[in-house]
């Protein structure tokens, strides 16, 4: 490919992805695009619910809603991205959709993957590279980043540092985040864990309601307080998990915005979850999690951090990556109560010796 010039890239728009969870996994890529295009004023594209993952976020300049109601909810966008005037458009979203927006638009310079029969709305359609089933979905995102790299500069320097998938929040909003949760009776000195017991795409990646049953008052008598979390769509799963608890947890399902949940995760000493977004935003964020992993592949899904661990038993059939099991759900009855117990145990006892550390190192300096 002829190598463009980068003077003319002054704005940038990137189309993110629309679940929570694949918009955490598209950060490495967006830290890079600001690496490759460090003068350029970014603009992320996402839907409301992920709004909130990129409040702090340091690698763009700003957000834009894309709040899709229906069909004829891209006309706006359009109008928006053409008054905006736009040099380059980076479409993570595989849709057609996402490619015609940018194509009507008039964006100059229009790279995205080759599907959804959509190439003759790009100027640059990259084909899907034959290892995506085999490797992370970061690195999905960031071989889109890297041949942009290689049109403007004849490089490929991305693939020589690692990725980066962090983010962070504000003091603000840590504090904003502290008050709230001790509106709810949540006490310091005592170690807080979430639980989501829910997953709003698929009831096929939901450990048992009754296993989190057990988890959640195991955790409780032990000492720790229990937050359940989740989204209004995931409701009936935790108000369940709830209902049947002999304990009382804190149940903020449903209670939450984005920004808000993100930062509470922040706060959090782990989280035990299901293959969902939460999973994605406190690894994220740095945070101990734990997560449960059935019909989905965790060698291209799973929490891209070193503070995420994950627990699997899977059968024949998995990964399915079904939406609801046809059969008995045996990927994730085969994790058992004792060990997520055990697990979590393990990992609460190491963040409470790294506060430890760090509260002497602290006093000595």
């Amino acid at each position: 490919m002829t190598t463009l010039g980068t003077k003319e890239i002054k704005r940038v728009v990137v189309r993110g992805t629309n679940w929570v969870g694949d918009s955490v996994m598209t950060v490495p890529a967006l830290r890079a695009l600001r690496r490759v295009l460090p003068d350029a004023k970014i603009t992320l594209v996402l839907r409301p619910s992920a709004k909130g993952l990129f409040a702090d976020a340091d690698f763009i300049d700003e957000l834009l809603v894309y709040d899709r109601r229906n069909a004829f909810a891209v006309f706006p966008q359009i109008k928006e991205w053409r008054q905006r005037q736009f040099e380059l458009a980076v479409l993570f979203q595989n849709a057609f959709e996402a490619a015609l927006i940018p194509f009507f638009a008039g964006v100059p310079i229009r790279i995205g993957y080759a599907t959804e029969s959509r190439q003759s709305l790009l100027t640059h359609p990259i084909e899907r590279p034959e290892w995506r089933s085999s490797k992370h979905e970061v690195f999905y995102y960031l071989y889109l980043v890297t041949a942009l790299e290689q049109l403007l500069y004849g490089t490929s320097t991305i693939c020589e540092s690692e990725p980066d998938a962090s983010l962070n929040i504000s003091p603000s909003r840590i504090t904003e985040a502290a008050s709230f949760l001790g509106s709810y009776g949540i006490v310091e000195g005592k170690q807080v864990v979430a639980i989501c017991p829910g997953s709003i795409n698929s009831r096929a990646k939901r450990w048992p309601v009754e296993s989190f049953v057990q988890l959640s008052d195991q955790l409780i008598e032990d000492g720790r307080q229990v937050l359940i979390i989740g989204s209004k769509g995931e409701e009936d799963v935790s108000h369940e998990v709830v209902r049947q608890m002999r304990q009382k947890p804190i149940d903020l399902t449903g209670k939450t915005t984005i920004d808000q949940i993100t930062a509470i995760l922040g706060l959090v000493d782990l989280v035990v979850t299901n293959d969902t977004g939460p999973a994605h935003i406190a690894a994220a964020l740095g945070r101990p999690t734990l997560v449960m992993f059935g019909p989905t592949n965790p060698l291209t899904t799973r929490p891209f951090s070193g503070t995420a661990e994950i627990l699997r038993h899977p059968p024949d059939c998995a990964p399915c990556m079904l939406r609801d099991c046809p059969i008995d759900h045996r990927c994730m009855t085969a994790i058992t109560v004792d060990e997520v117990v055990e697990q979590s145990r393990s990992m609460l006892k190491r963040t409470s010796f790294e506060k430890t550390v760090r509260s002497l190192c602290d006093s000595v300096a």
